[in-house]
């Protein structure tokens, strides 16, 4: 390589580093903007408004332990069913 190369690389690298630094300042950061609920996809933020079920209700923890239940049973309910069931 001629000398002149190497002499511009630093230059050329601290442009670089100098581009992107100022770029990530630019940015919008997405937490400190708010949102902006005209959107049809956008939808309520907050504790307990991304699931579909509510946990505050009288009966939640009747359903959630059935739901439990009934997914760690069935693999054990299947294999009984396949193992007496007729060839």
């Amino acid at each position: 390589m001629p000398l002149a190369e190497l002499i511009d690389r630093p230059q050329m690298l601290s442009r670089a580093a100098a581009r992107t630094t100022t770029s990530l300042v630019t940015r919008r950061g997405f937490h400190a903007t708010r949102a902006r609920m005209s959107s049809p996809y956008h939808y309520p933020e907050g504790p307990y408004t991304n699931i579909p079920f509510n946990p505050r209700s009288k009966y939640f923890g009747i359903g959630f332990w059935s739901f439990m239940a009934t997914g760690f049973l069935a693999p054990f309910g299947i294999a009984v069913y396949q193992t007496y069931k007729e060839q």
